[in-house]
């Protein structure tokens, strides 16, 4: 007998109703946007099509030596020209242009590996190329990396566009190399390319280059020789292996491994070349740069090389030595003839027998503008800036004292009072305290104890040593760089608040303006606009502020720094108005500082041999210390620059009392 099938309950028909319409909804919206993404892929594609059938790609421009010019602040923009400058910038050029069937394979697979490894198989735009050079570039791969723009991409940035960074300049790249990619070979792009890319010392082409590092035609090239030029595409201002053998080589190296990856080599061949010599090319590693920085006489008689020598080294880190020495920029600087006049007379009128040490001197307004710099005594007899360290070809030099104002900032923002005791004796024995070994501190005051106020103005050592373990090394050191200090300070130790670790002059200049800016720090810059030879503008710089402290912190680590001045270790640097700062020598004597400021400018001076390790205690008869020489240039400065200005009174700093006592075992509360 058959079965016959129960009648489904009128509840379970409408779920299955129910359940069948969802599905069809489901099913309906699935489609729309299925139909809807289509829509968009047809529109996009034909967008893109007609805007490529619009795009005309001009002919290549001749590309011509074009000066570039450095003016101060004082000129408006658009005017700065030859009349107005301070200094010219340009360089020799050469230019050899070859086919590509002289360039042999190795100096091309190279180039490939260096900067667009999916050259033959992308139209122009890479966007596997771009997220694989972002993840490397987040995993930290250097072995691996390379930018993101594409081979045909910097060629057209290169002849037919600048080098300002924005967006539509990046869009209007990418669809002219795209354009470019429909009209032209790959070979002819790449045979273009390599006759048009800057390598340095005034190379521009593969075959320049040859003839400029190596003295021979680009035939002739070797794998480690083609490694080395693919490796400096990228900036070869910063690996010049005249200047920078360590970066070449690594950049060499980065090159090789590339090479490696993508088969072009076997890894004998890439240990052999890494292996390769510098010193086997005498014409490699002995050059004399032909670009030429002339200083105006009149800029050059008040100190301004050190300043223009800085801008120039800023302007090669952000837009290359191409640009640089023949690109034809108007480069407008935050430079005040007058202040940097007033900063020579300071520091070569204190500084004025055979055999003195150095001086060097950056002065910052409350914009963070670099006013004034001293980079040296003698720009002609010694190039390295000394204001700047590193970055002006020398190393930062040891603070001394003037770091513990940074504690004295730590104090402030863990809550401390600044009328806090603190234990200064003559000498403490820290046992264990300074990375594992006794820590013995000389130099206290007050009869054994003292408020933060008092040690700070006596510059007591075992004051400030007590108080560095009290507020923890870590987060002292992090307050200086908060404040300002560059410096990575590789091994924090407690012994780093008596300024035994390496900063410049102009970090420490930039740490005390927040004092000055009322605990927001504005990063100190010395160019403020940067235009094309036409005037239309490449990049304007303005001021970055990040808050560090509060007003009434900050105000009350400037009132603890008036008291150096007011009857302490600074009394030389009066200058008849309210100002605060802080001494500082280091040990032997080899290094003095005197960092100051009023509410509207801040001056940093450093005094010490360029050598360093050289004790100063026979300068004029004087054993040099910070409350001496560095504060007589620093006050005769500071009292010339505010001359005829308002006198402007600090924020009030509060109730002193205010905040907690020290821990009991380092301070009597």
């Amino acid at each position: 007998m058959a079965r016959t099938r129960r009648p489904i309950p009128s509840h379970n028909l409408k779920r299955t109703r129910d359940g069948e319409v969802r599905r069809r909804n489901v099913l309906w919206r699935w489609r729309r946007l299925f139909y809807l993404v289509a829509l968009v892929m047809v529109v996009g594609i034909a967008g893109v099509g007609f805007v490529l059938s619009q795009v005309e790609l001009p002919d290549a421009p001749e590309i011509a030596d074009q000066t570039t010019f450095i003016c101060t602040s004082e000129v408006r923009p658009g005017q700065c020209n030859e009349n107005t400058a301070i200094a010219e910038l340009h360089g020799e050029e050469d230019r050899v242009n070859v086919g590509l069937e002289q360039v042999p394979d190795v100096v091309i697979n190279a180039v490939i590996s260096a900067e667009d490894r999916d050259f033959f198989d992308h139209r122009g735009v890479d966007p596997i190329g771009i997220a694989r050079a972002a993840y490397t570039d987040i995993r930290g791969n250097s072995a691996s990396r390379q930018g993101g723009s594409t081979i045909t991409q910097q060629y057209v940035k290169n002849v037919y566009l600048s080098d300002e960074r924005t967006l539509t300049r990046k869009i209007r790249e990418a669809v002219m190399a795209v354009k470019l990619e429909q009209e032209l070979s790959k070979e002819e792009i790449l045979e273009a390319y390599l006759n048009t890319i800057y390598f340095g010392r005034g190379a521009y082409g593969i075959q320049a280059a040859a003839q400029a590092y190596f003295d021979r035609d680009v035939s002739e090239l070797n794998l480690p020789e083609a490694a080395l030029l693919a490796g400096l595409i990228r900036s070869p201002h910063r690996a010049e292996p005249y200047r920078e053998p360590e970066e070449a080589r690594r950049r060499r190296r980065t090159v090789l491994d590339a090479m490696l990856e993508e088969g072009y080599i076997t890894r004998d061949e890439r240990d052999a070349a890494d292996d390769w010599p510098f010193d086997s090319f005498h014409h490699l590693v002995h050059w004399e740069s032909t670009d030429s920085v002339e200083v105006r006489a009149d800029a050059r008689l008040i100190g301004a090389d050190y300043f223009v020598e800085y801008v120039r080294s800023q302007l090669a880190d952000r837009y290359g030595d191409a640009a640089v020495f023949g690109g034809g920029l108007r480069v407008y600087t935050t430079l005040d003839l007058d202040l940097q006049d007033k900063a020579r007379r300071a520091v070569t009128e204190t500084l004025d027998q055979d055999g003195d040490p150095a001086g060097a001197l950056v002065a910052l307004d409350d914009q963070g503008q670099v006013k004034a710099m001293m980079g040296g005594t003698d720009f002609s007899t010694d190039k390295v800036n000394l204001a700047v360290g590193a970055d002006g070809g020398g190393s930062g030099r040891q603070p001394g004292s003037t770091f513990k104002a940074f504690a004295v900032a730590e104090a402030v923002r863990q809550g401390y009072s600044l009328e806090s005791l603190v234990r200064s004796p003559s000498t403490e024995v820290f046992p264990d305290a300074n990375a594992g070994a006794d820590w013995t501190v000389r130099g206290g005051c007050c009869g054994g104890t003292a408020t933060i106020i008092e040690a700070t103005a006596r510059s007591s050592n075992t004051a400030f040593a007590n108080l560095m373990l009290d507020l923890g090394p870590d987060a002292v050191v992090d307050m200086a760089q908060d404040l300002g200090v560059e410096s990575p300070f590789e091994h924090v130790v407690p012994s780093l608040i008596l300024g035994t670790g390496a900063v410049s002059v102009l970090d420490m200049a930039t740490a005390y303006s927040t004092f000055a800016n009322q605990g927001t720090r504005i990063d100190a810059r010395v160019i403020t606009r940067v235009e094309r030879a036409d005037g239309t503008l490449v990049e304007e710089f303005t001021a970055t502020r990040t808050p560090v402290l509060t007003v009434d912190e900050a105000a009350k680590v400037t009132h603890a720094l008036e008291g150096v001045i007011d009857g302490g270790t600074g009394t030389v640097a009066d200058i008849g108005r309210p100002a605060a700062g802080k001494t500082g020598t280091t040990q032997n004597n080899w290094d003095a500082w005197f960092v100051g400021y009023t509410p509207r400018l801040t001056a940093a001076v450093w005094m010490g041999y360029p050598e360093g390790s050289i004790e100063m205690t026979s300068v004029h008869g004087q054993t040099v210390q910070g409350g001496n020489f560095p504060a007589i240039m620093w006050q005769r400065f500071m009292a010339s620059a505010l001359e005829g200005t308002d006198v402007e009174e600090f924020p009030d700093p509060g109730d002193l009392d205010e905040g907690d006592p020290l821990d009991a075992d380092l301070g009597i509360g």
